[in-house]
């Protein structure tokens, strides 16, 4: 029995022995495979077969910085580790699991780059210009590389899967560059082109707006981006587009023209509302008299809107009782008037206004009577008479009139 515990002591020592012997012969710059066994919040140890177990730090798990162990590693996984030093007098053994990801990071990562590959990365840190993942080194993405739209506050990015190719490789300065946007944009551009194969001229579809700009808006159709021009919002005159729509509403919206080799698609907000036409025919019937809005003037007359996209042209000879050389003489754009109907054709879009049937015409001058009863001559004894006083005017009617032929015999 003592022979056999001898023999175990014997097999025991040399087993330690041998993995002592080992340990000593590691050295600084080595490769190594162990297993995980212990994840402190700043240190893992490994099982490497040896008397005494490893120890990766913290700062030698990954290439990014680490809140805790566990980020990197979990027990009982297996990992390939270099030795980074040997402290014999503390029987300790550092590694470095970073070490061995970097050297195989650089030859995966000039393979991803030359080839173009979409791959995974977590982001593992939210820093000034930009974020940062573990790519066996230290990837950076910046701010500008991250969504294909500017993003203001990204402390929410962290522990995000984002899916990235590399944009820059540089392994002398230890640069590694990485782009989620340019992977957004290619599958934009190949989304964009189904749709746009899919769409038609005078389709309706329910779109979103994205953005406002002074000439229109942008709205969201399925994944792609249509322009809807400012005159195409409403069939009222739009100022700017902010007037009559908001960034995130929900539209309807008709297809006008789409230019796949421009990529560009028009829509309408207005096409797909009914026309201001169609039911103006049951508004307005001759012989109203309405309330509009001097929308435009021109040499021959003024066109007043009297309705939401409905005009009406009061020709100049309806605008005023008097003679005018000009409408402006008597309107200004902007003014309110009112205005009879004249004509109304809602098949030809046509109406025919007055204003001046609306006003009461003006009073017109009583015209002199074309001939005067002439006064009364004087009688011969009124001129001889002292007492009767006589005007130059009288004289001189009364000596033409009276005795103009008695005075032509006695000359």
């Amino acid at each position: 029995m003592s022979e056999e515990i001898n023999v175990q002591e014997s097999v025991s020592e040399e087993v330690s022995q041998d993995a002592l012997d080992n340990f000593v012969s590691l050295k600084k710059g080595d490769s190594v495979k162990g297993t995980i066994v212990k994840i402190e919040d700043n240190q893992a140890y490994v099982s490497l077969g040896y008397k005494y177990d490893g120890v990766i730090p913290i700062r030698e798990l990954s290439s990014v910085q680490l809140e805790n162990a566990t980020d990197a590693v979990e027990v009982g996984q297996e990992v390939e580790l270099k030795v980074v030093s040997i402290d014999d007098n503390k029987e300790s053994l550092v590694l470095s699991k970073r070490l061995v990801d970097g050297e195989k990071a650089w030859e995966e990562l000039q393979a991803r780059f030359e080839s173009g590959e979409v791959f995974e990365v977590v982001v593992a840190d939210v820093v000034k210009g930009g974020l940062v993942a573990d790519v066996g080194v230290r990837g950076f993405i910046p701010a500008s590389m991250v969504e294909r739209h500017f993003v203001e506050d990204f402390s929410d990015y962290k522990g995000r899967t984002l899916r990235v190719k590399v944009k820059e490789l540089d392994l002398e300065n230890k640069k590694v560059i990485l782009s989620a946007k340019e992977v957004l944009d290619a599958e934009f551009e190949q989304n964009k082109l189904k749709v746009m194969a899919s769409l038609e001229v005078g389709q309706e579809l329910e779109g979103t707006v994205q953005r406002l700009t002074p000439f229109g808006a942008f709205v969201d159709i399925g994944g792609i981006d249509g322009l809807v021009h400012v005159s195409e919002l409403s069939w009222q005159h739009v100022a700017h587009p902010k007037d009559v729509v908001a960034e995130g509403q929900a539209v309807r919206v008709k297809v006008l023209k789409v230019d796949p080799a421009a990529g560009k698609i028009s829509l309408s907000v207005k096409a797909a509302l009914p026309g201001p036409w169609d039911t103006a025919a049951s508004q307005f019937n001759v012989g109203d008299v309405v309330t509009g809005t001097v929308r435009r003037i021109v040499t021959f007359g003024a066109f007043i809107e009297i309705a939401p996209g409905v005009e009406g042209l009061v020709h100049i000879s309806q605008i005023a009782h008097r003679h005018i050389a000009t409408p402006h003489e008597v309107l200004n754009e902007g003014q309110e008037v009112q205005a009879k109907v004249l004509d109304f054709n809602s098949a030809e879009k046509r109406v025919s206004l007055s204003i001046k049937e609306t006003e009461e015409a003006p009073e017109q001058p009583t015209p002199s009577p074309r001939s005067e009863r002439a006064p009364r001559a004087p009688k011969m004894e009124e001129i001889n008479n002292p007492n009767v006083s006589l005007n130059s005017s009288s004289m001189s009617y009364s000596l033409a009139e009276r005795f103009g032929d008695k005075l032509s015999k006695l000359k």
